[in-house]
């Protein structure tokens, strides 16, 4: 049974609210401007979506200023679609260009300001290339770049009402499509039939994409968490684990489920119940006013109780929005204090045995009273197929 259909992209308020929050913050930077150049950051201050982004030909800018509305610096075969957006300033060019992919109207548009905020932070990226950059800031001597990783992220991390409706469709999206694993996943059939089995029912059920599908079957575990399927087929005694970031509207969900084949061994079973109680500390933890490291330490205290090492996978979880992993992290050096509305995932995991591991993960929204959850609530005990 398919989800009801949710109503695409935002009104121009949403655009409106996020810019003018933005400006503001700006100001108490002393920034003149966002320059942006990243699809999620692109998507968040204009409703621009395609799947161009995943060729590398053209660069795509968005600048923001001290005040009215961004205005988008892009190639012209993205000229009609950005249109359709709220901005009213899209200045364009023939690209690709090698020898000017934007750069006069980039110089043009920021020579007349004296500091700009551009991200330069932790998980962000120049998505132009680096000559071109060059040639951009010696082309502007009197311009202070300043990094603005801190401000834009730091927006994208709370989701408004409208995103969080977004977040919680693609996440019940995943949560239906796990729930027909045990109809895909019998004894016999191999690993890669249940991997395109499973992307089936999700675009079934609604996503529009299933980009992220990963996970791995063997006997009594799993040793890693991120690997294409093969061919094998699945044994008893097998622990299966899937672990998907569908889409919808360009908001994803991330989140795993696990399943034993036909029987399952008392040490998975017991890394199974430590993880489902570790969820359920970070759950209770995820309340504002604490961090992302008290959520760590929450979720570390249960998993201790089978593995003590401290964790090799280095974070127990992550933002989640129009990316499948966003900032904050779930690590205990991550001292970001918890917010009201910030969407989350839980991803508590161990090792056990003989280099074999297991993984549990949740996505929740932060609320007053602790976390809330958004995808369906796996099973308090392994589920045997």
């Amino acid at each position: 049974m398919t989800m009801t259909p949710i109503t695409r992209g935002f009104p121009d308020a949403e655009f409106a609210a996020r810019t003018a929050l933005a400006q503001h913050r700006m100001t108490a930077a002393g920034l003149d401007g966002l320059l942006l150049m990243t699809e999620p950051e692109v998507q968040y201050f204009t409703g621009f979506q395609t799947l161009f982004w995943q060729s590398p030909t053209r660069p795509w800018f968005v600048f923001v200023p001290a005040s009215g509305k961004p205005i988008a610096i892009i190639p012209e075969i993205g000229a009609s679609l950005m249109r359709r957006c709220w901005l009213d300033d899209i200045r364009s060019w023939a690209a690709p260009a090698p020898k000017d992919d934007g750069i006069s109207l980039l110089v043009d548009l920021l020579s007349p300001l004296g500091k700009i905020g551009v991200m330069k932070g932790h998980e962000t990226q120049l998505r132009m290339p680096l000559g071109d950059w060059e040639r951009l800031v010696a082309a502007l001597p009197g311009l202070t770049i300043a990094d603005a990783t801190g401000l834009v992220q730091g927006l994208r991390m709370v989701k408004s009402p409208a995103e969080i409706e977004k977040l919680a469709y693609i996440c019940a999206i995943g949560s239906a499509t796990f729930a027909q694993v045990p109809a895909m996943a019998k004894e016999g059939v191999p690993l890669d039939a249940v991997f395109r089995a499973f992307r089936r029912e999700a675009l079934t059920q609604g996503a529009d994409g299933a980009p992220y599908v990963v996970g791995a079957a063997a006997q009594g575990g799993y040793a890693d968490v991120i690997s294409p399927p093969d061919d094998a087929p699945l044994a008893r005694g097998d622990i299966l684990m899937l672990d998907t970031g569908l889409v919808c509207d360009g908001y994803y969900c991330d989140f795993d489920r696990n399943w034993a084949i036909g029987h399952a061994d008392d040490r998975a079973r017991r890394a199974y119940d430590v993880l489902w109680r570790a969820t359920e500390a970070g759950i209770a933890a995820a309340r504002p006013g604490n961090t992302c490291r008290d959520l760590f330490w929450s979720m570390s205290a249960v998993i201790a109780e089978m593995d003590d090492s401290g964790g090799d996978i280095g974070r127990l979880g992550h933002g989640l929005g129009l990316q499948l992993t966003e900032q904050p992290s779930h690590a205990a050096f991550d001292t970001t204090l918890l917010q009201n509305d910030m969407v989350l995932t839980l991803e508590p995991s161990l090792s056990y045995g003989d280099g074999l591991m297991m993984v549990h993960e949740e996505d929740i929204v932060i609320t007053q009273h602790g976390g809330r959850l958004l995808s369906t609530r796996a099973a308090p005990e392994l589920p045997v197929i």
